[in-house]
């Protein structure tokens, strides 16, 4: 399938392809185009449409296209969601809101100035996600280990 974005990509233009790749469409072709252009591509190449305004996979309720993503395709795995949640503090400039989101939007500037074409600067940070990802899902096991050890715990009194 193809899918159609602005161009100029930054967090959430390069969180939301890696999502699609990696968890929706490993098949998924991108097209980044001017911002006024994204509707009229979307139509002439029958492609799905995203982070751009007013399209359903867009910012909504003061979040970014990554958790409208989770939610259109039902994603639950734990670890996307914490995911989620850095890549939309970091792309709405919520700074105070994640640990780690000035940090990512650190990354993706860095990877803006070395890797100016698009879909290279994309493919280049999928690393990225895939090490985010990687670190939020040895995480969220970790938590549910723990959890389960508390459920298990003998009840003293």
């Amino acid at each position: 399938m193809k899918w159609v974005t602005r161009a100029h990509v930054h967090i959430d233009r390069v969180a939301c392809p890696w999502l699609i790749k990696r968890f929706i469409d490993t098949e998924a072709e991108f097209l980044f185009v001017a911002k006024e252009h994204v509707n009229e591509i979307a139509k002439e190449e029958d492609a799905i449409p995203f982070d751009s305004p007013g399209v359903a996979l867009g910012h909504h309720e003061e979040h970014c296209s990554f958790i409208s993503f989770l939610k259109k395709y039902k994603l639950t795995d734990p670890a996307l969601w914490k995911l989620g949640e850095l890549v939309d503090a970091a792309d709405t400039d919520n700074f105070k809101g994640h640990a780690y989101a000035s940090c990512l939007n650190a990354l993706a500037h860095g990877f803006s100035m070395l890797f100016p074409d698009d879909l290279d600067n994309v493919e280049q940070q999928f690393v990225v996600y895939d090490a985010l990802y990687n670190y939020f899902r040895l995480n969220t096991h970790k938590e549910e280990k723990v959890k389960t050890r508390r459920k298990e715990a003998p009840k003293l009194f």
